[in-house]
């Protein structure tokens, strides 16, 4: 028979964790992990050593969800990788256990609703970009000369006082990305004037 591993979880340092820790200890957990977390919970190394030290036929018990998912999505991503590995984990204060049929229909009933979410994710983020299109932009980082620094780009280099080179670094950006823009933006027509009447009178 697997043995009972606990993770208790407290957001700030001054949370105490004894009421999880009391709870795993009554629910049979003969090792608790606790976590101090704060804001991202990217970092937790108590929650990274007890997925380390289970074992198939183990079991993982949290006092409450929220304790080990970051959002429904990532808990289902942590129970998925538990159930391929053949660990149990209950949730004390949802009555949740994937040992047992009950529990193993709450988990599908949790993926569903994750993959649910995603294909909304997926509709919404399909139907901006259409409707982008349609007021003719496209998705993507925005341009990163604006209409203003074009302009200057474009006296800058017509003036011949400087290289290209120059130009991106007074602008900020790369001589390629000076390059590009000034390929793409047409010369405007007292530009052009300009350009051929000097070219006359150095002639």
């Amino acid at each position: 028979m697997g043995h009972l591993l606990g993770y208790a979880r407290v957001s700030t340092g001054d949370q105490d964790a004894a009421l999880q820790q009391d709870a795993l200890k009554a629910a049979g957990c003969y090792r608790i992990f606790t976590d101090t977390a704060s804001g991202s919970l990217e970092s937790r190394p108590e929650l990274t050593k007890v997925l380390d030290q289970l074992r198939p036929g183990d079991t993982l018990v949290v006092w409450r969800l929220d304790r080990l998912g970051r959002s429904i999505r990532h808990l289902i991503d942590q129970l998925a990788d538990l159930q391929a590995r053949g660990i149990g984990f209950r949730s004390l204060q949802e009555a949740i256990d994937t040992t047992s049929s009950g529990g193993r229909l709450v988990f599908h009933v949790f993926a569903a609703l994750a993959e649910f979410e995603r294909d909304l994710i997926r509709e919404r983020t399909n139907a901006g970009l259409q409707a982008a299109r349609a007021r003719g932009r496209v998705g993507g980082r925005p341009p990163l000369l604006t209409k203003d620094k074009l302009r200057t780009a474009r006296r800058m280099y017509e003036q011949k006082d400087m290289t290209v080179e120059k130009i991106g670094e007074v602008l900020g950006v790369s001589r390629t990305t000076v390059y590009r823009a000034l390929r793409r933006e047409p010369v405007p027509a007292a530009a052009r004037r300009r350009s051929t009447a000097t070219q006359k009178t150095v002639r």
